[in-house]
């Protein structure tokens, strides 16, 4: 039975259920963009009408839970630093790809969040993703900097080129089924939908490494 939230700590658990919600659904249909308000209130055990005391749409939802994956990215990555000093490039990129690898909704999120996400909220909306977003991206950045003997610039590289080529591998990686059938009938298309992790992680340590190797980004020479 449908039930309204009665007070503040009802109203938290009930977003945190349509977070879970959405974040079940992306998985197990194969990405966020099937995922639907009607799809994550009945899995939420909440009335179809009832999303919009917890969040204006499903762009806003979905915002919410981009957010809280970048919080789950920064705890992994310090999960994995943890006692760690001195790492190397190849070792830094190792540890931003494996932790990539283990939040696939966030890697899909992060195509979803720049190509339409940000821009169908209100401004006010937008500014809380996007100061949440910056900070924790700067906690990541600083604990790697801490961890390894890259320089801060190098490692904000890093992350810039580890950003974009995990959503955009994700989404290659993940093909919708007219794709999928397509790639089966014509094999030498279906060659670029490779493994994400290994290509992730080769791609990335060529830039962790080419980063600390190559000058400076005004240096010409």
């Amino acid at each position: 039975m449908h039930q309204r939230a009665r007070s503040a700590e009802d109203k938290a658990r009930r977003s945190e259920d349509l977070l879970k919600a959405a974040e079940a659904l992306a998985l197990e249909l194969g990405g966020v963009r099937y995922v639907t308000l009607a799809s994550v209130t009945e899995r939420a055990g909440l009335h179809r009408t009832g999303v919009r005391r917890y969040y204006a749409s499903k762009e806003d939802l979905l915002l919410e839970l981009a957010e809280r994956e970048w919080g789950r990215w920064r705890d992994a990555i310090k999960g994995e630093l943890a006692g760690r000093t001195g790492l190397g490039p190849a070792q830094v990129a190792a540890v931003v790809s494996k932790t990539l690898v283990s939040l696939p909704v966030f890697c899909d999120l992060l195509t979803h969040v720049t190509l339409k996400l940000e821009g169908d909220v209100d401004i006010e909306r937008a500014r809380q993703y996007k100061t949440n977003a910056f900070a924790t991206h700067d906690e990541i950045a600083t604990a790697l900097d801490h961890a390894s003997s890259m320089e801060l610039e190098q490692i904000g590289n890093l992350l810039a080129v580890a950003i974009t080529l995990a959503s955009g591998f994700w989404q290659v990686s993940h093909p919708t089924p007219t794709l999928a059938a397509l790639y089966e009938q014509e094999p030498r298309w279906g060659h670029v939908a490779l493994d994400f992790a290994p290509r992730l992680n080769r791609a990335l340590k060529a830039f962790a490494v080419g980063f600390t190797e190559t000058a400076g980004p005004d240096d010409a020479s």
